[in-house]
């Protein structure tokens, strides 16, 4: 980890100021519930059965999994996040706890996820989980994040594995369905985050993170955007030709596609992080003038994931 910012009241004493609160905002909560409900996605698509007390146990124990994740991530990038508009009231560059506390903690759920989820489920998904985490912090965290603009394209794997633990905590092994719902995520990732990174190029360009629009400039984000959304709509289809979707998830997919697609155009159209006089803001969704195309298909996206795999889960329940 580099060293912390000069800005950041951090506090010596690491836990005196910290509240139940803090650790709760340290487990990255928005981003917690959509790993939670991708991994129940998968559950429940995964054919067999499982015990309730067992699948729940395995859904509390991703959840604490990501949570660990984004723990240890907070920890590591403590020094940027102190810098970052949209990160500064973080608990660590907040002063309320030190880093040492954020690593103790994301360490300890770590070990206690995996090994609760092995004990829940099966050595497969407990496996899938740790390899998830530990992917996270070194692959993403540590290494990626701050040296490449594919950052966001190869990391974009830990936020992609839920589904398939949650597949393979009823299973016990991983399938060509499995990886299907891994691709959806992964496919949908680079779109999303660049969305973001559009309207947030001066956050990111103040602390060095090398994201697309930094580096190879936002045109070429918004030919990107647009080339992954095409390839996020054929993924998206693939699940009705290999018998994990029917009628039900089609129709949903080709009108949640298409409103995708029309975004992703509309940005590839814009000007979208071409306008940099403006200061960023703290808020996901406060833009600079001629920015809101970029801003309209990152909030789109969360709710394209949501939807794509809520139809899938229900269909399943449904066909139960």
């Amino acid at each position: 980890m580099k060293a912390a910012s000069s800005g950041a009241a951090f506090n010596p004493s690491g836990l005196s100021l910290a509240e139940p609160s803090d650790f709760f905002a340290l487990m990255k909560p928005r981003v917690m519930s959509l790993v939670v409900f991708t991994a129940w996605a998968g559950l429940v698509l995964a054919p067999g059965v499982m015990p309730l007390w067992a699948a729940i146990a395995s859904i509390i124990c991703i959840a604490a999994g990501a949570g660990a994740s984004g723990a240890l991530n907070m920890w590591y990038d403590a020094d940027i996040d102190a810098q970052m508009s949209r990160t500064k009231k973080r608990p660590i560059p907040q002063g309320k706890m030190s880093p040492r506390a954020a690593l103790g903690f994301g360490t300890v759920i770590s070990v206690a996820s995996v090994w609760m989820l092995y004990i829940a489920s099966n050595v497969v998904a407990a496996a899938l989980l740790a390899f998830t985490i530990f992917f996270y912090l070194v692959i993403y965290t540590m290494w990626l994040k701050r040296s490449t603009p594919q950052n966001i394209v190869i990391g974009g794997a830990a936020g992609a594995f839920p589904p398939m633990i949650g597949w393979a905590a009823v299973t016990g092994d991983i399938t060509v369905n499995s990886v299907l719902l891994f691709m959806v995520i992964f496919i949908w990732t680079p779109p999303h985050f660049w969305a973001l990174a559009l309207y947030k190029t001066g956050d990111y360009g103040k602390v060095g993170i090398p994201m697309m629009p930094n580096v190879k400039g936002p045109k070429s984000t918004r030919n990107q955007i647009m080339a992954y959304s095409v390839l996020l709509a054929v993924i998206a289809i693939a699940p009705i030709f290999t018998g994990l979707a029917g009628n039900l998830y089609a129709a949903f997919a080709v009108l949640l596609n298409i409103g995708f697609l029309a975004l992703a155009f509309k940005v590839w159209k814009s000007r979208a992080g071409e306008i940099a006089e403006s200061a960023d803001e703290a808020s996901l969704y406060e833009v600079k003038s001629g920015d809101r195309a970029a801003r309209n298909l990152f909030a789109y996206s969360i709710i394209y994931l949501f939807a794509t795999f809520g139809v899938l889960a229900a269909e399943a329940l449904l066909a139960a």
